[in-house]
């Protein structure tokens, strides 16, 4: 059977491993949404995740991290480059 959301099992696998810690939750995220399929929107796929394992572990790192996930992206300002650089 495939796993259109989780086609590696990376995140299944992850709520496997026993004193499993955020870094490598994050880090196992990270290889995750590098090789999630294209043309779905992030936010909905890991509100899948969420749905498929954060109700029966709400206090496991991946759930946290997932939780992240959903959140807002920062704005940040410009931060600088060569336009920055020049005096007016």
């Amino acid at each position: 059977m495939r796993d259109d959301i989780d086609p590696k099992g990376l995140i299944r696998e992850s709520y496997r491993i026993e004193g499993i810690k955020a870094p490598e939750c994050r880090s196992i995220f990270l290889e995750w949404a590098i090789s999630s399929p294209e043309g779905r929107e992030a936010t909905d796929v890991v509100a899948l995740l969420l749905d498929r394992h954060g109700k029966d572990f709400p206090d496991h790192p991946m759930t946290k991290v997932l939780e992240a996930a959903m959140q807002p992206a920062l704005q940040v300002g410009r931060r600088g480059g060569a336009r920055a650089r020049r005096r007016a």
